[in-house]
């Protein structure tokens, strides 16, 4: 584990071996085109544009109009504000966290007719299904989805079942599926006797299943899975297979499906997925004593080489909790990871990819898509509600709430 030291000096380059400045660099542009804000991104969980004239994002007055709204609402509004979203939104956030804490924080507060949540689509699924009938989740853009969450279709997770049955295997493989999933994805999960986990709870969540049955199939992200199953278990990688969806009988024999104690998902976070073993060596060249944490969406590759692992709280606690002049290279979402360096200017942060890594999605929710709903939900009009079905909702709330239950 990377050692950390006490030192001094000045300078705007974070990325330098010679000095410790607790100056923020900001990585280099995207090879990769992001789309943020109110352009079209084609490959988004739900391509639906508002309806309405959105104001412009170079209004002078949107923070005044934000908050002039917010005002007139009082406390039958409650907004919620994901870890991953920009300054300009998450200011406005009643409280801050990650997909599942927001999601309890709504329900915990009854008296608020109107769940604003600045996340994405998923994690206002979850709000709806936890919150009560007379509340409204509504999510200031429809466009904001979770490419990892798509990677998981219900048709796809049923056609896998019905592989794992044909071979009599399903009554003893217990699906454990990840918060960052679909409505559907969870309600399948209840259906069949599994689950759910967050990034904070993965191992116990496992510990579950296999105290149920003999293997588990776990969605929709492999790399949690696989870091889950093999560094906190005492797994193996052999272990481990990997279903994919878009190839017949999940691109696996039978044999290794019968075998397999692990069968992951071909899904991963188009975030994390980007950080690369290469990046850890190329900076702990450079820095001796710097200190790698990210999260455990990342390539198993890359959890190996890091020397903290931990979920988007985690992160947080830890760099929080850390000696004044230690130096921090974070694997996760780019907002967060500027937000930490500046709440925490007596330490060295730095992002640990040389370019921008934002989830684009999540940047759909920007300062003029809040202000629009902020100013429909004021004049009585309630835009881009988001409302899961009670029979889907049901059995969703099941494998939550067997979640839930899981010793402490």
């Amino acid at each position: 584990m990377a050692s950390t030291t006490e030192t001094t000096g000045e300078s705007v380059d974070t990325r330098s071996a010679t000095t410790t400045t607790q100056a923020w660099s900001e990585p280099g542009e995207s090879p990769l085109l992001l789309l943020l804000g109110s352009n079209q991104d084609p490959l988004s969980e739900r391509g639906v544009e508002c309806p309405g004239a959105l104001p412009e994002p170079s209004d002078p007055d949107l923070v005044a109009r934000a908050l002039a709204a917010k005002e007139k609402l009082g406390d039958r509004l409650f907004i919620l504000g994901h870890h991953y979203q920009r300054e300009e939104v998450i200011q406005f956030a009643d409280t801050t966290g990650d997909s599942f804490k927001l999601a309890q924080q709504a329900a915990a507060r009854p008296e608020a007719e109107f769940i604003v949540f600045c996340g994405v689509h998923f994690m206002a699924e979850s709000a709806d299904i936890l919150t009560n009938d007379d509340q409204q989740v509504i999510l200031p853009d429809l466009a904001a989805g979770c490419s990892m969450a798509d990677m998981a279709r219900l048709d796809q997770v049923e056609a896998a079942w019905e592989v794992l049955t044909r071979l009599g295997i399903a009554d003893t493989t217990i699906p454990v599926s990840y918060m960052n999933s679909s409505a559907d994805i969870k309600s399948f999960t209840g259906r069949n006797g599994g689950t759910i986990c967050t990034s904070s709870n993965a191992a116990k969540s496992l510990e579950w299943a296999f105290e149920q049955g003999e293997r588990v199939l776990f969605l929709p992200d492999q790399h949690l899975g696989r870091n889950t199953a093999v560094r906190d278990m005492g797994f193996s990688l052999d272990d481990c297979a990997v279903f994919n969806p878009r190839k017949p009988n999940g691109g696996l024999t039978d044999d290794e499906l019968r075998n397999a104690k692990m069968i992951l998902w071909k899904g991963h976070c188009s975030v994390h997925g980007r950080f690369s073993p290469d990046s850890i060596d190329e900076l702990r060249n450079e820095i001796p004593d710097i200190n790698i944490m990210v999260h455990p969406e990342c390539k198993y590759e890359v959890v190996s080489k890091s020397d903290y692992v931990g979920s988007t709280e985690r992160i947080i606690k830890q760099v929080s909790e850390a000696a004044p002049g230690s130096a921090w290279a974070i694997g996760t979402e780019l907002n967060l990871v500027r937000r930490l360096a500046l709440q925490n200017p007596d330490k060295r942060i730095m992002f640990l990819d040389k370019t921008v890594c934002f989830c684009s999605t999540m940047n759909r929710i920007d300062l003029p898509h809040l202000v629009w709903s902020l100013e429909n939900l004021a004049e009585g009009r309630v835009m881009n509600t988001i409302t899961v079905d009670p029979e889907t909702s049901k059995w969703a709330k099941v494998a939550l709430e067997r979640m839930l239950a899981l010793p402490g």
